[in-house]
């Protein structure tokens, strides 16, 4: 008897403990929301989408704002389906995280606003306005020796993201080359400072080593320099001192995409 018991007990435990996990599967799955954005399809949990309170989101979730239905009963939005990405991105971290390189912050504004969100429509447009005024200034990297600073070269461009890579790119090859001799050249914002240059028939080079042997040269750089403006996009807009004759003689830089 107490056999037969026990047995029946555990077969309702078995059952209740079942019917809980359905239970809970049930509510997981209703929190979870498929949206077609013009074409794209997006599932995201409830709660991201309600995140901003009046927030064109929230009303369709909410049922606030009727929104139609695909063939597969999906939420449809006609927009734009690729941008959408950032959009859910956005409420998901609760910052504005872009791609390097991205250039749609028209768009993406638009879209913030027909979203009803303003906190990302402000953050997308002074976005936008820093990238308008950096594009508008010329940023410069001068690579020098530091005792006479009529030699050297000089790079202008009007990204200051590219000058800043060239810098790091020129920093590194130096140090390659410049093994054992670390103190040789100095970095700041917008100049790289060499110890030593000497003149020779081939151009400026560096001697830094005790058997004068030439490890690292000025037509080295120049070409790194190019080399990573080509590889980013850029061309050279023109040696901005012709009289050389050549690029590789040439004082100074001009890149522009």
């Amino acid at each position: 008897m107490e056999r037969k018991t026990s047995r029946r007990e555990k077969e309702c435990e078995e059952k209740q403990n079942n019917s809980e996990g359905s239970e809970q599967d049930k509510d997981y799955k209703t929190s979870l929301i498929t949206l077609n954005v013009g074409g794209y399809l997006y599932i995201t949990q409830k709660q991201t989408l309600t995140k901003y309170p009046d927030s064109f989101l929230e009303g369709i979730i909410n049922g606030k704002i009727m929104c139609p239905f695909d063939a597969d009963g999906h939420y449809f939005i006609d927009r734009d389906g690729l941008l959408f990405r950032h959009i859910l991105n956005f409420l998901r971290n609760g910052e504005l995280l872009l791609p390097e390189g991205f250039r749609e912050n028209q768009l993406l504004a638009q879209e913030a606003d027909f979203f009803q969100l303003k906190v990302l429509s402000d953050a997308v447009k002074s976005r936008w306005e820093k990238e308008q005024l950096a594009s508008r200034e010329t940023t410069f990297l001068e690579i020098t020796d530091s005792h006479d600073r009529s030699q050297g070269l000089r790079i202008f461009c009007n990204a200051p993201d590219f000058i800043a890579k060239i810098k790091s790119r020129i920093v590194l090859v130096s140090k390659s080359r410049l093994d054992g001799f670390p103190e040789e050249f100095s970095v700041s914002s917008n100049i790289i400072q060499f110890k030593y240059f000497i003149k020779s028939e081939n151009g400026t080079r560096l001697v830094l080593k005790e058997d004068n042997t030439f490890v690292c040269t000025l037509e080295t750089l120049k070409f790194e320099a190019i080399m990573t403006a080509l590889k980013c996009g850029f061309r050279l807009l023109t040696s901005l001192d012709c009289s050389k004759g050549s690029i590789v003689h040439s004082d100074a830089l001009h890149f522009i995409k």
